[in-house]
């Protein structure tokens, strides 16, 4: 069976407005802009329209989202600075925003999340084996995003 829902739409001020609360309700990158109003199915010059009021209106703001999306995945889930760099870059957002985003994450404090994430892990693996639980360590750092010279050192540290 096909749905017959019948899409709605909006004019350029409906679909300003409705963006503006998108972006309002958390910092949006362009590209989940873009997403948005694809889905409205806006015409392309109606997006370029909507997306410079957005802009000058300040409820887009890259450098804003750039730096929140790096705070928030780092104090909240944990990421190491290559999965937070990745994941910009999947959302499109440039090399010198990407690098001056990553300016939020204080070096101590990353050191400290690490070894802390380090300590927590190395506390639940049950393996009896050291070189079995340094390398169970060391994935699950590594696919935390930390970088690998930090993520050995760490390992031999908590488990010798």
């Amino acid at each position: 069976m096909k749905s017959t829902a019948i899409q709605k739409s909006y004019t350029v001020k409906e679909a300003t407005l409705k963006l503006a609360q998108y972006c309002a309700y958390r910092d949006r990158s362009h590209k989940e802009v873009e997403e948005k109003l694809r889905e409205m199915r806006m015409i392309p010059a109606a997006c370029e329209q909507i997306i410079i009021k957005l802009l000058q209106e300040d409820f887009l703001n890259e450098e804003r989202f750039a730096r929140s999306f790096v705070r928030g995945k780092f104090r909240i889930k944990k990421w190491g600075k290559i999965k937070i760099k990745q994941e910009l870059k999947f959302r499109e957002i440039s090399a010198p925003l990407i690098k001056m985003a990553l300016g939020e994450i204080e070096e101590k404090e990353y050191l400290n999340t690490l070894y802390l994430l380090a300590e927590k892990k190395a506390a639940v693996l049950k393996d009896e084996d050291p070189f079995k639980k340094r390398k169970k360590l060391t994935n699950f750092l590594l696919q935390k995003g930390y970088e690998s010279s930090l993520v050995y050192e760490v390992g031999s540290t908590i488990i010798p």
